[in-house]
């Protein structure tokens, strides 16, 4: 005659420890998520020439210009300089961003649907 319950071997409570585990680690991502948007990473470029403060949400907070780097007759540079250090920026929130969720799955990767 079988059991009622449903599963042998202790499934649901595997289950439901699995379920508390994605919730907490859903929480935590969630509260790195906000942590990280808070964040500022700043950078330069041409020798601190230019230098460009990020936000975590990847917005563009200040560039900040050396005298000697602004010369009317080659836009051109400054451009570059401004375009790789705002780059540069992007890359530290990335890292950051990765290196936090890292820290939060144990290395697992992205691909939850959580």
């Amino acid at each position: 005659m079988a059991k009622k319950g449903g599963f042998q071997g202790g499934m649901p409570g595997n289950m439901a420890n699995l379920m508390k585990q994605a919730q907490k680690m859903q929480r935590q991502m969630e509260e790195a998520q906000k942590n990280l948007e808070e964040l500022e990473m700043t950078a330069t470029a041409g020798g601190g020439a230019v230098e460009v403060t990020v936000s975590g949400k990847k917005e563009v907070l200040k560039v900040k210009l050396a005298e000697e780097v602004v010369d009317p007759d080659d836009i051109e540079m400054l451009e570059d300089l401004i375009v790789a250090a705002t780059n540069e920026a992007l890359r530290k929130v990335e890292d950051a961003s990765q290196a936090s969720m890292a820290g939060i799955t144990g290395g697992l990767g992205g691909g939850f649907p959580f």
